[in-house]
């Protein structure tokens, strides 16, 4: 008896939103999407029942735009866990080790199955260490619920009950809004988090906000200092002055879109009704912006690791990690964490502690694995989902589309489809990890960081030609029959 035999009568039984029968209206998938927004904002402001108020940190810390979800709420560990399952798939399923083909029905149910299983062990991981180790989530020492007096073990055991519970509904919003909304919950997610995040810089004053810091620095509140010493350029171009992080956010927004109309079309005309012409666009950014997710999240899970053993280890060595105020200083953790902000690079400025060495390597690093990561992990996200070249040319074949000049053959399709599309992917992947790299070392408005905020221009843009191609299908009821979505 193979594993999938084995697994069959648990991984069939896991719990699953009901697909709509025939097609949902477009007002009806707007509906649900805001209503899962709705909620998912209601839930970031559930706080955890138990916890110490103004106590602990967030494991998650600079990583919270991308991986959503609100530090000391019942969304505690966000869309953490559902990114984690689908690397841990997607690196089994591309060394071929799962034997699921994802064009067997049979097989199709027990992937989604085995993702949802794997979401609720990563769910039980991420909120185990945040609850009983490192003070993370401290408890209180005793809780008064209704008429039962908790102790702190107890305390801690119900914060962990909400966090799980919390994740389990993030992995069913997410899968309500696949099925019955628009796009996908994960995207909305993160375009909610870092939207908030984006408007807080701004307008909020409690933050430092772009326009109230304006407002301190003309009315003479902010001192700027001499513009040519360098101090007060400083203070304009970085500090209160904001000017960098809103070029390099808009600059961010112009170029995603710019890329994301970038492409190659393949022209195609249809086999049997004569005059029927198309053509399949591959993008500049053929996977999306999305493997970047997977990327940070190996990176945050490095991280996670480092603070856990930190906490835990009292005597860890120097080699491995230093760390000060919850943040590496030194060793291995510091060279493999992320670049921020323009603060954690400028070795020059009283921020950094490092030498400019030690900042260059961390620099080196950190623009190395994310453009190798963007690269390698792009592929795998065109192989699993489909948009590979063998996948794409059985798409147009079964559409009756076929590339002219060439035999209507799969293989032939095939062949011109990887003369395209493993070299677009890799570039494109590459490209946005080199991008997300720059917007961090020059800043965004509101402290988004630089993967944030493609991610969130790149969702919101897709979303909007979503949005665009449903309208279409609705004024014209026929081209739904004709792309095979009804």
């Amino acid at each position: 008896m193979g594993w999938k035999e084995a697994a069959e009568p648990v991984l069939t039984r896991m719990p699953a939103v009901r697909r709509p029968e025939g097609h949902v209206p477009f007002k009806e998938k707007l509906m649900w999407t805001a209503g899962i927004l709705m909620l998912y904002f209601f839930l970031t402001n559930i706080t955890l029942l138990g916890v110490q108020t103004g106590q602990g940190g967030d494991l998650f810390g600079q990583f919270r735009a991308i991986l959503a979800g609100s530090q000391g709420s019942v969304l505690q560990v966000g869309i953490g866990p559902i990114v984690t399952a689908s690397i841990v798939l997607q690196l089994l399923g591309g060394a071929n080790l799962l034997g699921l083909d994802t064009d067997d029905p049979r097989d199709q149910v027990l992937y989604q199955g085995l993702q949802k299983l794997l979401v609720v062990v990563m769910v039980a991981l991420t909120a185990l260490p945040m609850v009983f180790a490192g003070g993370f989530l401290p408890a209180q020492p005793s809780l008064q619920l209704g008429g039962l007096a908790l102790e702190q073990t107890q305390v801690q055991l119900l914060i962990f009950a909400q966090i799980f519970v919390g994740g389990i509904l993030i992995l069913y919003m997410d899968e309500v809004v696949s099925k019955w909304g628009v796009g996908s919950g994960i995207g909305l997610f993160i375009i909610a988090g870092v939207s908030q995040r984006l408007v807080a810089g701004l307008v909020q004053p409690a933050t430092g906000g772009f326009f109230f810091d304006w407002y301190r620095i003309l009315t003479g509140q902010v001192e700027v200092g001499s513009l040519v010493s360098g101090a007060g350029l400083q203070t304009l171009l970085i500090n209160e002055g904001h000017i960098i992080p809103l070029l390099t956010t808009l600059l961010i927004f112009g170029i995603v879109v710019y890329a994301e109309s970038v492409r190659v079309e393949i022209p195609l005309s249809h086999a049997r009704v004569k005059g029927a012409r198309g053509r399949f666009p591959v993008k500049l950014i053929y996977a999306s912006v999305l493997p970047m997710i997977l990327v940070r999240a190996v990176q945050a899970n490095v991280q996670f690791m480092g603070q856990i053993l930190q906490s835990q280890w009292a005597g860890m060595p120097a080699w491995l990690g230093s760390y000060s105020g919850g943040q590496p200083d030194g060793g291995f953790f510091y060279y493999v964490s992320p670049i921020y902000s323009p603060q954690d690079w400028m070795w020059w400025t009283a921020n950094v502690s490092q030498e400019w060495w030690q900042v260059m390597i961390r620099i080196g690093i950190d623009v190395t694995f994310m453009v190798v990561g963007g690269a390698i992990f792009a592929i795998f996200w065109v192989e699993t989902t489909d948009m590979g070249p063998e996948s794409t040319a059985k798409q147009i074949q079964n559409s009756g589309m076929q590339i002219p000049g060439f035999r209507q053959n799969v293989g032939v399709i095939e062949k011109v489809m990887e003369r395209y599309i493993p070299q677009v992917t890799v570039i494109g992947g590459a490209l946005v990890g080199l991008l997300a790299v720059w917007a961090n070392m020059l800043g965004t408005i509101g402290s988004v960081s630089g993967t944030g905020l493609l991610l969130a221009v790149s969702i919101t843009y897709k979303l909007y030609e979503e949005i665009a191609e449903e309208q279409l299908m609705e004024m014209h009821p026929m081209m739904r029959q004709m792309f095979g979505n009804e």
